[in-house]
C-alpha cells in the first residue's frame, strides 16, 4: 500500500511559540516544508477518515501548547482538499468553515 500523502497549511496570526508548536508536529510525524511558512507534509498508511481525524487533533494539541490570534486550516489527502477549518479559541478545537 502507498498510503495517502497528506499537506496541511495553516494561517497563523500571532503564534507565540513557533519552535514549541512545530516540535510538537514533527513529534507526531509530520515535516517542514523548507521555505515556507506553516505548510506541513506526512505520509499516512490509514484511511482517510482517520487521517483527517488525526490531523485536526495534532494540529490542535500544538496550537494548545502555545498562544495564538487565530488560525486557520486548510489540508489535501492524495491532492483532494478538504472543507477549511478554523480554530476555536473558546473550544480549543477545529472548526469546519461552512
Amino acid at each position: 500500500m502507498n498510503g495517502i500523502d497528506v499537506l496541511v497549511i495553516l494561517e497563523v496570526e500571532n503564534l507565540k511559540d513557533k519552535e514549541l508548536f512545530e516540535k510538537h508536529i514533527i513529534k507526531e510525524g509530520f515535516q517542514t516544508v523548507p521555505n515556507e511558512e506553516f505548510v506541513y507534509t506526512a505520509k499516512s498508511t490509514t484511511t482517510t477518515f482517520s487521517t483527517k481525524a488525526y490531523i485536526l487533533e495534532v494540529f490542535k494539541k500544538g496550537l494548545q501548547k502555545t498562544e495564538l490570534d487565530s488560525c486557520n486550516m486548510v489540508f489535501l489527502l492524495n491532492e483532494t482538499p478538504y472543507p477549511p477549518y478554523t480554530y476555536d479559541r473558546t473550544t480549543n478545537d477545529f472548526e469546519e468553515v461552512k
